[in-house]
């Protein structure tokens, strides 16, 4: 395994390799200490999990044999730059019910694709709209 691979026994990240964990700013894991916080000079976007973090850590859910984790990771990391707001409206639009036709969700991947750059997870909502049309899930339930 090279030095960039990352495998199982670089788990977990922190611990093992935490050379290659940096915030959004730069900031080693080393520099997050409590006189750092203290001292004003970490903020709470220095603390906010980095798309790259993610990514290492579906590298090494691949390397585990563990491809349905590692997905997980990978959608995460697209979601990291989506604004919240945006999160929490598809989110709520995906509980069964919510959606009233398969066009909101599509619509909905629609937004994630092309504005924000969030492939995996357009595919993953527009693969959500196919389950919950052949489910009957877009009839209000509550």
């Amino acid at each position: 395994m090279s030095k960039d691979t990352l495998g199982i026994a670089d788990y977990p990240l922190a611990e093992k390799r935490p050379e290659l964990i940096e915030g959004h700013h730069g900031k080693r894991l080393a520099d997050l200490t409590m006189d750092a916080v203290l001292t004003g000079s970490v903020s709470m976007e220095d603390l906010r999990i980095t798309a790259k973090a993610l990514r290492q850590q579906a590298e090494i859910a691949r390397a585990a044999g563990r491809p349905t984790l590692a997905d997980n990771f990978e959608r995460s990391a697209e979601l990291v730059a989506v604004p919240q707001e945006v999160i929490m409206r598809i989110y709520e639009l995906l509980r069964p019910g919510r959606a009233r036709n398969p066009e909101q969700l599509m619509a909905a991947a629609g937004e994630l694709r092309n504005g924000h750059g969030a492939l995996r997870m357009a595919a993953f909502v527009e693969e959500a709209s196919a389950v919950y049309a052949k489910r009957g899930l877009f009839t209000r339930r509550y």
